[in-house]
């Protein structure tokens, strides 16, 4: 591996950490080997937007290969909306840039005393003033940065003025719209006053064997130029399979209340391509292209949050349904536009249409009244509110300073923590377990909360089903059949955050293997690659039980567990049947949740459990009954 790059902002001062060879074997890359770097600074007392809290930026062997999409890097850290582990993943070309750079990750400390930027090229690091961006919306942030920089051709990581307020699911943004949305690390970057991080590289990506390399990249991403999977992506967009969702009723309406509309959904990828698509984007090197480009209608807005502009990235999945069904909307302009909205503020929209739709659910239920709201109606489909709340987020004004903290923070505020759709603080996705019962396993045993890009296990549910990683096909309100099936996923896909490869490439496992063992020069084999995504998915279970998490946060949001309003019928999974069942097979104590220590022998991890903070450790002995 290049070195990592360290910068203290408190000091100014840079150094290079070379990596241990034998980390890189255990972990390989990307969230797996960040967890390793971070492993002893993250503990319980660490304030997540404290100066000393470390900020991780990571690639993995194969980021910026031009191989199949593998222009993804990760963000890691201490999460500010969970207080446990916190890890998102990114897109467009900053990662490949910071490779070309000559770093393969770059791991931030400190807090600068006005805001700067970073600006990395081949080597070198400056440390601009970036007072005059403060207050800048990412875009017109990206914009500012270029038109002053002697290079062009740089890629920006940036926040909005959500990450500068410190709003706990503020994401950092990069490129045309891609973003690490998740877990609040953009709050981080804005604690610690840094506006952006500008890089820009001339240098190969280092592969070992490349002859080898580029034969086999040319073949796998011909093939999956071909795949049905990536054509469906590439013509529909994430949302391409919206249709058979909501069929199966895995799409949640009405904040998880409800399995079906009154009305005819219109809220698809085949619609937003037919009504408004404009072009595609992709990530560096990708053959799939799953970003949507739109083009809306011309007429001015009289909008004081969402945006005039016409041409703009278009919505993906999670946006489309957590501001379309998930609050009974069924307009994707205006979905489109408030999607657009959190790119530019800089909030996950996730996050923000969650905690919406519960304040319209509190407010059906008479817990939310007219004098919380200012007099605004919160009624199913009522797009005014829906953008009159987003003014309030973004100005914190009203019920806007409660909606700012999460989920969680809303229902506690007003009595009805059980309403909250969220496990340990992070707001659930739009893959409803009662439509197919893996994700209930899922979202309960995430490291880092309600999370489905810890495990997409929907698609498996939907027949995308991997026998050489050990997948077999089960019916969609199968129980503990499940728990291996769950397991192995996770598996593999903490292993594709470590490389790091998107979701959307549907590789076969044996050409992730040829393509790692060529890029490292070290022949792997299908059950070494999951034994490392098994190694990182343990150590961040480690971590998260030092930094608090405990076997009862292994739970569901309490109205996912229940059938839906309007169908008495639906099937609820077992879940305590399914958890004892997962809790057994991953071989963790099925009393407590703590990883065994023959478990963590056999990982390698022993140094692990030896290497706690001897407080936090006998704590964690204490509660989970190990001696």
């Amino acid at each position: 591996m290049q070195p990592i790059l360290m910068v203290d902002l408190s000091t100014g001062q840079t150094d290079f950490l070379q990596v241990p060879e034998s980390w890189t074997q255990h972990f390989v890359g990307g969230a797996s080997l960040a967890a390793r770097l971070l492993f002893n600074e993250l503990t319980r007392d660490l304030d997540a937007l404290s100066p000393e809290a470390p900020l991780c930026f990571m690639n993995g062997p194969l980021s910026g290969t031009a191989g199949p999409a593998v222009g993804r890097f990760v963000v890691c850290g201490k999460s500010p909306a969970t207080h446990l582990w916190g890890e998102s993943n990114c897109g467009g070309f900053w990662g490949v840039e910071l490779r070309k750079a000559g770093f393969d990750g770059l791991l931030i400390r400190g807090r600068a005393r006005a805001p700067v930027y970073l600006v990395i090229q081949d080597g070198e690091v400056t440390v601009r003033p970036a007072s005059h961006l403060w207050g800048m919306e990412t875009y017109q942030a990206q914009q500012a940065i270029q038109s002053e920089l002697p290079v062009k051709g740089a890629s920006i990581a940036v926040i909005g003025p959500a990450g500068e307020a410190q709003i706990p699911f503020s994401l950092i943004f990069t490129d045309h719209g891609r973003v690490a949305g998740r877990t609040g690390l953009g709050a981080v970057m804005g604690s610690k006053n840094l506006k952006a991080i500008v890089v820009k590289g001339s240098r190969k990506v280092p592969v070992i064997d490349v002859e080898r390399y580029q034969a086999l990249r040319t073949a796998v991403n011909q093939a999956l130029r071909n795949d049905a999977f990536s054509t469906v992506l590439r013509e529909l967009g994430t949302a391409g399979g919206a249709e058979y969702f909501d069929y199966l009723g895995m799409m949640p309406k009405q904040y998880y209340s409800r399995e079906r509309s009154d009305e005819p959904i219109e809220v698809t990828g085949a619609n937003l391509t037919e009504k408004f698509l404009k072009g595609v984007s992709a990530c560096h090197a990708c053959v799939i292209a799953c970003g949507r480009v739109v083009q809306l209608p011309e007429e001015a807005l009289d909008s004081p949050v969402l945006h005039k502009g016409r041409k703009q990235k278009g919505p993906e999945y999670e946006t489309m349904m957590g501001f379309g069904p998930n609050l009974g909307i069924n307009d994707l302009e205006f979905i489109s536009r408030a999607g657009d909205f959190c790119d530019r503020f800089g909030v996950d929209s996730i996050s923000v249409s969650n905690v919406i739709g519960l304040a319209f659910r509190l407010y059906e239920l008479g817990i939310i009244t007219l004098k919380d709201t200012d007099g605004i109606e919160l009624n199913w489909g009522n797009k005014s509110a829906v953008e009159k709340l987003l003014l309030f987020l973004k100005d914190q004004q009203g019920i806007g300073r409660i909606l700012a903290q999460g989920a969680r923070a809303l229902g506690e505020a007003f009595g009805a923590a059980d309403e909250a759709m969220q496990v340990n603080g992070l707001e659930t996705a739009y893959h409803d377990p009662r439509g197919a019962s893996g994700m209930a396993l899922v979202y309960a045993t995430s490291p880092r909360g309600a999370c489905h890009n810890q495990s997409d296990y929907y698609l498996v549910e939907v027949g995308q089903v991997e026998p050489s990683i050990g997948l077999e096909r089960h019916g969609l309100h199968d129980g503990v059949e499940k728990a291996f099936n769950v397991i192995r996923h996770q598996d593999w896909r903490t292993l594709c955050n470590a490389l790091v490869m998107c979701f959307f490439s549907n590789v076969a496992p044996e050409s992730v293997h040829d393509l790692l063992s060529a890029a490292c020069g070290t022949e792997w084999t299908i059950d070494g690659m999951l034994e490392a995504g098994e190694r990182g998915f343990n150590l961040k279970r480690l971590i998260n039980f030092r930094l608090g998490l405990r076997r009862q946060n292994d739970t569901l949001p309490k109205r996912m567990m229940q059938p839906y309003l309007d169908e008495a019928t639906t099937r609820v999974p077992d879940f305590q049947a399914m958890l004892r069942a997962y809790y057994q097979q991953r071989g963790w104590d099925v009393e407590t949740g703590f990883p065994t220590e023959s478990k963590l022998a056999s990982l390698g991890l022993s140094w692990a459990l030896e290497s706690f903070n001897v407080e936090s450790a006998q704590e964690a002995m204490n509660e989970t009954g190990h001696s």
